[in-house]
């Protein structure tokens, strides 16, 4: 056998290790995790357009929530590791490509990476906060983003860093939105195994929930655009000042509420795929 027939037999090796149980599990345990922070985040929000703000709709509020059940350590700790897991299943996917006829294309790759690094933040924010007294503390991701948002400002060229930033995340919104709406998500899916009203059930979360995660990020990328222009840090907005927005427009809270339930459901909608999804 020569060389470059060992490489290959080496990489089809790591390929399928890669995309082994282990890699499966973890990529369902992630979108598990996932689900379960939209889903508080959701209710959450819900609070809040029913007039209790007492806590925060974002990570940190869910969270914090979850700290506060029973067995709330080791809720976080498993929640913690499952978003782990999310950032492995995403790298094994930059490496060895993602399902679909496109998976392997380096704009697939690319993606893969972008979400490998931002699960792994995440993860490590979770873990953080489990690992923490009481729970840990944890800012909100409003005091965060103008943190953030501050200091890129003071850097050379910061405005159009920021701004560039923004337009990037609300460019991201929209194809989040659209990519629902066109519901792309079946091609992740395993519909052979699917019943009709498992089907029905999740058009119903991906659609509804995907519009409403790509409008709140729209939403937030706006908002870094103006703060961008008028050079102002408060004027950025983490995801509970980009949700509470929404009741300060003309339809109110009830809009509030629609986006509320809608990441609900796209919290369900990752239930859903963590059953589903073919990896």
């Amino acid at each position: 056998m020569n060389s470059s027939a060992i490489a290959r037999n080496g990489r089809l090796g790591a390929e399928r290790a890669a995309r082994g149980t282990v890699t499966e599990g973890a990529a369902r345990a992630g979108l598990a995790a996932r689900g379960v922070i939209y889903l508080l985040v959701g209710v959450l929000a819900l609070k809040i357009a029913f007039g209790d703000g007492s806590r925060q709709a974002d990570r940190g509020g869910a969270l914090a929530t979850l700290a506060g059940q029973p067995f709330g350590a080791v809720l976080l700790w498993a929640l913690g590791l499952g978003l782990a897991g999310m950032a492995v299943w995403r790298l094994s996917e930059a490496v060895f490509g993602s399902v679909g006829r496109d998976g392997r294309t380096p704009r697939k790759r690319l993606l893969a990476v972008v979400r490998c690094v931002f699960y792994a933040v995440v993860a490590y924010s979770v873990l953080t906060f489990a690992a923490g007294p009481h729970g840990g503390g944890s800012r909100s991701s409003d005091v965060q983003s103008r943190d953030v948002t501050a200091r890129v400002l003071d850097l050379p060229a910061g405005q159009w860093l920021v701004g560039a930033a923004g337009a990037g995340v609300v460019v991201a919104g929209v194809w989040i939105a659209a990519s629902a709406v066109r519901r792309e998500y079946r091609d992740q899916l395993k519909l052979g195994e699917m019943s009709l009203w498992a089907r029905r059930l999740v058009d119903v979360t991906g659609v509804a929930g995907g519009a409403a995660r790509g409008l709140v990020f729209a939403a937030a990328g706006t908002f870094a655009v103006r703060a961008a222009i008028d050079y102002d840090p408060e004027r950025a907005k983490g995801l509970d000042d980009t949700l509470r927005s929404f009741a300060h427009t003309p339809l109110g809270p009830s809009l509030l509420a629609c986006v509320a339930a809608g990441l609900a459901l796209f919290g369900l909608f990752s239930f859903a795929l963590a059953r589903w999804c073919r990896v």
